[in-house]
């Protein structure tokens, strides 16, 4: 009988591990946060430019994928206003909560927090004017999949904007080592094999912005 118990348990333990989201090990930790809010990040992320691009206007229904703390999230929220829903996303319950902390001490009410799994964004369908997927991209594993599940976010005339750091350009400016950032062009070409087109390119001071759309 205790061998037989002892059986069941473990095949409970195993059964509950596979069924859990899988991970891997390049997600950015939760207890570096900090590194993602310096004082002149304003200054270099140019928020107010990307939020441009992609039309974000008062009543917009968006999402920030890969949200960390919230950092832009917060931003979204604004520039939505009341009206408007901003999708704050991530793959790691801490960040989640940490926004909801941020968002409560913001007083905000326009925010819903959303847990994804791997490629899956876990966000509602041909609802979003935009997407915005900001230093997320370089932990995405399998990027088509993941690009075409956005996509499926999309209203008719909705945009998905891409944030990535430039390679090669690095130096004493912010993000990760050389090897960690993607090239623009490994972006569109992900980006034509989901069956999406590039609408718009900008040149940020350490990044570069794609825009996308069907």
């Amino acid at each position: 009988m205790l061998l037989t118990a002892l059986v069941c348990l473990l095949t409970v333990g195993l059964r509950a591990q596979d069924l859990a989201p899988q991970q891997h090990g390049r997600l950015f930790p939760p207890q570096d946060l900090g590194l993602l809010e310096g004082p002149d990040r304003d200054a270099w992320q140019k928020p107010e430019q990307i939020m441009d691009t992609l039309a974000i206007a008062d009543g917009s229904a968006v999402a920030d994928i890969g949200a960390g703390a919230g950092w832009f999230t917060i931003r979204l929220a604004r520039r939505v206003g009341p009206n408007g829903t901003v999708y704050a996303q991530d793959v790691q319950r801490q960040m989640l909560e940490a926004i909801r902390r941020r968002v409560a001490r913001e007083g905000l009410q326009n925010v819903q927090t959303r847990l994804g799994a791997g490629s899956s964004p876990n966000l509602p369908r041909r609802a979003l004017d935009a997407v915005l997927v900001v230093d997320t991209y370089p932990e995405v594993e399998d990027r088509v999949s993941f690009l075409r599940n956005l996509a499926a976010s999309l209203k008719p005339s909705g945009r998905i904007g891409i944030v990535n750091y430039t390679p090669g350009v690095g130096g004493p400016g912010p993000g990760p080592t050389e090897g960690v950032r993607v090239d623009a062009s490994k972006v569109e070409a992900d980006a034509q094999a989901a069956g999406l087109h590039v609408l718009a390119r900008e040149t940020l001071p350490y990044q570069y912005l794609l825009v996308l759309g069907r």
